[in-house]
């Protein structure tokens, strides 16, 4: 049920720099297949209906799988912004997985080849090869079909993380059979299908309308934005050029006002002693690389 189990790579990918999109990139079919399903099935829900329990299983759902590619695959195993346990590692992957963007190293891998080479022909989801490319054709290329693991060695040292990333479907797959148990076949599809396919493509539009929508505040040496929209839908994530100026910090609403649901809550884990070294950015990075377009 996940898009494309991945391979292990331990060097990078090369792909074709004249690749321009869909067109030249090539589909992976293990993928475009399971993405085409995902969105068709939502279409049921005028034979099953929409009921309350699976209402309240989607809004779970969606909630929690979020956070986890927010604060787990993305602030931690991405950009490793703060600690935590061995075992708490893994049940963030567990949970991570479930949200049916493949395995925590595929994952990291392809977002630090995305800092790294940023808008540049080695970026596997660069905003300079169009909307739809950055949106969801990298995804559905067999280029990124295999996880990078030159860029994941940290991650890879870790057996239970390279056996979750390798099983990637048995998370969905789990999670697909409790929907059904607790709400039949309207917590199947409302809750597991339509709630995957709204979480898609909220996560993916930080890979593509956050580099075309927003402001920037600092130069960044990329298109990167900050959208308080994009913010308030992806619990923090909006704040796209301020991330891409201190990738490493856990916190990405640098400003009082800039709301970053995702850094309250690690910050609530932090209190509760859950995780530990949460990274600020200082007083010194936020002052450096200022545009003239200040307005965030």
């Amino acid at each position: 049920m996940a898009l494309a189990t991945p391979t292990i790579e331990q060097d990078e990918p090369q792909h074709d720099p004249s690749a321009n999109g869909l067109a030249r990139s090539g589909l992976s079919k293990l993928s475009v297949v399971p993405f085409v399903v995902f969105h068709a099935i939502p279409i049921l829900v005028i034979f099953t209906g929409v009921t309350r329990r699976a209402v309240v299983i989607a809004l779970v759902t969606y909630f929690v799988r979020l956070v986890a590619i927010t604060g787990g695959y993305h602030r931690y195993f991405s950009h490793r912004t703060y600690r935590t346990g061995r075992v708490r590692q893994f049940l963030l992957a567990l949970v991570g997985v479930t949200a049916v963007q493949r395995g925590p190293l595929w994952w990291a891998g392809n977002h630090r080849a995305h800092h790294r080479y940023s808008d540049t022909e080695r970026d596997p989801h660069s905003a300079t090869r169009g909307f739809w490319w950055s949106h969801v054709g990298w995804i559905l290329s067999a280029s990124y079909a295999n996880t990078n693991g030159s860029l994941v060695q940290d991650l890879a040292r870790y057996p239970e993380l390279r056996f979750i990333d390798r099983h990637d479907w048995i998370g969905p797959w789990s999670l697909a059979i409790t929907c059904y148990l607790i709400g039949g076949w309207s917590g199947l599809v409302v809750g597991f299908f339509m709630s995957t396919v709204v979480l898609w493509h909220v996560t993916f539009t930080i890979n593509s309308l956050a580099h075309i929508w927003g402001r920037r505040p600092y130069d960044t040496g990329d298109t990167s934005r900050n959208s308080l929209t994009l913010a308030l839908l992806t619990l923090g994530e909006g704040w796209h050029n301020n991330h891409h100026h201190q990738p490493t910090c856990t916190r990405q609403g640098f400003r009082w006002y800039q709301i970053d649901i995702t850094y309250y809550l690690v910050r609530i884990a932090g209190a509760l002693r859950i995780v530990t070294d949460i990274k600020e950015p200082s007083a010194a990075a936020l002052a450096r690389n200022r545009t003239t377009n200040n307005a965030t």
